[in-house]
C-alpha cells in the first residue's frame, strides 16, 4: 500500500495542501522516480534522501526496487527542499521501516546529507494553512520553530534531525512541543537610522515627513547635494507609530516567503525600511521570477520605501509603482497565471532638480543646458508625480548653522503626535480595511472630508488655477485631513488646505 505524508506548497503568501505519496515494489532494478510537476530542489531530493536515510540508520533506497514518490495535486509547481522530510517519513512508512498515523500532521524541512533538518522559507504561511485546515501538528527545523509558533491552535515540534524524529513518532522519545513564552516580548528590533534632531534646519521638510508618517502618504524631497535629504529619509522611521501585532503578522509573511527571516529574527516588529539602489531591476523592485517572490515594494508593506537619485532609476522601474501606489497591491503575471504581494508602503524619493544638482541654488551656478534639465525632470512622470502627496523643496543649509550645532526637536515628541493622529484614524476607520487617511477612497473622502464654504471656495480657486487632476484634487484633501488630524481638529478648515496645498508641488 502506498504511503501517504502531508506538506503544502506555497504559491505567492498563500500555501496549498500537498499529498506526498510513496510507493514501492519490491521487484525490478532499483530506481527513484519524483513526479508532481517538482523543480531541480526537489528532483535532487532523491539524493538528500538516500543520504539522510542511510546516515540516519535505516534502509536506504537503494536496498529497494522502484520507488515512485507523487506530490500531489499533480499540475501544482512545486519547487525547493521543503518536501525533504516527508519524502522520507513516507519511504519509511512504505518500505514498514517506521509505523505512526498521519492524520492530522504536516511536515516541511530540508534534509542535511547526515539527517540533520535544516530551515526553510515560507513556513508562516504554511502554519496558518496548517491551523486553517485542523492540523493538529506541525513539525518544522528546529530554526523555523519560533516562526511558526506565531500561529496559535497548533502545537509546533521543532526538529533535529531524522533520526529524533523517528523516535518522536513511535513514542519512544519524545521531542516537547515549543512553547512560545516570552520570545516575542523580549525581541526588539526596532532600528532607527537617525533622530530627527540630528537635522539641522529643514522645518518644512521635516514638518511635510511628519504629515507623511501621521498618515501614511508619500513624499519627494528635491535640493542639491550634501542638503540632507538622505538623512531626513532615514530618520522617518524614527517617527513612525509602532508596528501592531497584526500588521507585524503581515509583514513577517512577506519577509518569511522572501527567506529573508533568520533564527533570532522570526518576527517583524520594526516597519521596514527599504532603500534599493537605483540600478535595481524591475523584478527586484515588484517582484517576480519564475516562481514569483516578493519584490522590495512588497518588503517594504507597512514600512518606507526610499528611493535615492529617484530620476537615475530606469524609467520602465519607476512606472510599475503606479499600481502599488495608487492600490497598494502589485500583481505578478505570468503565462501560468498571477498572483498579488501586498505593497502598502510609505514612499520616500530623492532628487536633485537637476544632473548636476545646482538648478536653483543660490551659491553654485548649474552648468546643465535647459534641454538636459527639462530631459532629467522628465524622467519622473506626469502619472507618477500625481501619485506622490507631498512634494518639498530641500535648500542647502548654510555653514553658520552647521556650525552652531543646534539640535531640534527629538523624534520621541513627534512620533507622539503621529501616533496621536493614527489613534484617530484607527477609530475613524474601524470595522473597515482601511488603516491611514492616504488608503481613504472616494466613499471616505466624502464622508471624512467635509469643508466648510470658505475651504471649498480655497480648494475650488486652487483645483482650477493648478488645473487639478481629479486624482490631485483627491489627495489634497487626504493630506488636508491628516493636518487635522495633527492638530487635533474634527473639522478642516481653510488653513488645513492652503498647507496642503503648499506641498502638492515641488519647488523648482
Amino acid at each position: 500500500m502506498p504511503a501517504k505524508v502531508f506538506s503544502a506548497a506555497t504559491i505567492g503568501l498563500e500555501s496549498l495542501p500537498v499529498e506526498v505519496e510513496v510507493d514501492v515494489l519490491a521487484q525490478g532494478l532499483h530506481h527513484f522516480t519524483l513526479v508532481g510537476l517538482p523543480d531541480a530542489a526537489v528532483k535532487e531530493s532523491r539524493d538528500r534522501v538516500s543520504s539522510a536515510l542511510k546516515n540516519s540508520g535505516f534502509h536506504p533506497p537503494h536496498h529497494h526496487g522502484r520507488i515512485t514518490v507523487n506530490l500531489a495535486p499533480a499540475d501544482l509547481p512545486k519547487n525547493g527542499p521543503i518536501y525533504d522530510l516527508a519524502i522520507a517519513l513516507g519511504f519509511l512508512l512504505a518500505t514498514d521501516q517506521l509505523r505512526f498515523d498521519p492524520a492530522g500532521k504536516m511536515f516541511a524541512g530540508e534534509l542535511a546529507l547526515d539527517g540533520t533538518v535544516r530551515r526553510v522559507h515560507g513556513v508562516l504561511p504554511l502554519a496558518i494553512f496548517a491551523r486553517d485546515h485542523v492540523m493538529t501538528e506541525l513539525y518544522v527545523p528546529e530554526e523555523n520553530a519560533l516562526e511558526a509558533a506565531l500561529v496559535g491552535g497548533l502545537t509546533v515540534y521543532p526538529v533535529r534531525n531524522l533520526f529524533s524524529l523517528a523516535e518522536h513518532l513511535i513514542g519512544k522519545e519524545p521531542i516537547a512541543p515549543f512553547e512560545r513564552g516570552e520570545h516575542f516580548a523580549e525581541e526588539s528590533l526596532d532600528e532607527i537610522l537617525s533622530d530627527m534632531a540630528e537635522v539641522s534646519g529643514q522645518e518644512q521638510a521635516k514638518r511635510a515627513l511628519e504629515i507623511a508618517a501621521a498618515g501614511g502618504h508619500n513624499i519627494l524631497m528635491v535640493g542639491p547635494p550634501g542638503s540632507g535629504k538622505t538623512l531626513l529619509a532615514k530618520a522617518l522611521p524614527s517617527i513612525f507609530p509602532k508596528l501592531p501585532f497584526e500588521e507585524s503578522l503581515e509583514v513577517t509573511k512577506i519577509f518569511s516567503v522572501a527567506g529573508q527571516l533568520t533564527k533570532e529574527r522570526s518576527l517583524i516588529v520594526s516597519r521596514p525600511f527599504r532603500a534599493p539602489h537605483h540600478s535595481a531591476s524591475l523584478v527586484s523592485l515588484v517582484g517576480g521570477g519564475t516562481y514569483p517572490r516578493p519584490g522590495e515594494v512588497s518588503l517594504a508593506h507597512r514600512g518606507v520605501l526610499f528611493l535615492d537619485e529617484f530620476a537615475e532609476f530606469p524609467k520602465s522601474v519607476l512606472e510599475s509603482l503606479r499600481q502599488p501606489l495608487e492600490d497598494g497591491v502589485v500583481t505578478v503575471s505570468r503565462a501560468k497565471g498571477s498572483i498579488r504581494f501586498p505593497a502598502r508602503f510609505t514612499l520616500v524619493a530623492a532628487m536633485n532638480p537637476c544632473p548636476c544638482g545646482f538648478a536653483g541654488d543660490p551659491e553654485h551656478m548649474c552648468t546643465c543646458p535647459p534641454y538636459q534639465v527639462e530631459r532629467y525632470r522628465e524622467k519622473v512622470s506626469g502619472p507618477i508625480l500625481d501619485r506622490i502627496d507631498l512634494q518639498v523643496g530641500v535648500p542647502r543649509v548654510k555653514i553658520e548653522k552647521l556650525e552652531r550645532h543646534e539640535r531640534g526637536e527629538e523624534s520621541a515628541s513627534i512620533r507622539e503626535r503621529v501616533e496621536q493622529a493614527r489613534k484617530i484614524q484607527t477609530e475613524r476607520f474601524a470595522g473597515s480595511a482601511t488603516r491611514t487617511n492616504s488608503e481613504m477612497g472616494t466613499t471616505l473622502i466624502r464622508e471624512h472630508c467635509a469643508l466648510d464654504d470658505a475651504a471649498k471656495a480655497l480648494l475650488r480657486d486652487a483645483a482650477s488655477r493648478l488645473e487639478l487632476s481629479a486624482r490631485g484634487y483627491h489627495r489634497i484633501l487626504k493630506v488636508a485631513r491628516t493636518i487635522a488630524d495633527l492638530a487635533g481638529d474634527e473639522a478642516i478648515s481653510t488653513g488645513h488646505i492652503a498647507e496642503a496645498l503648499q506641498y502638492r508641488f515641488k519647488s523648482e
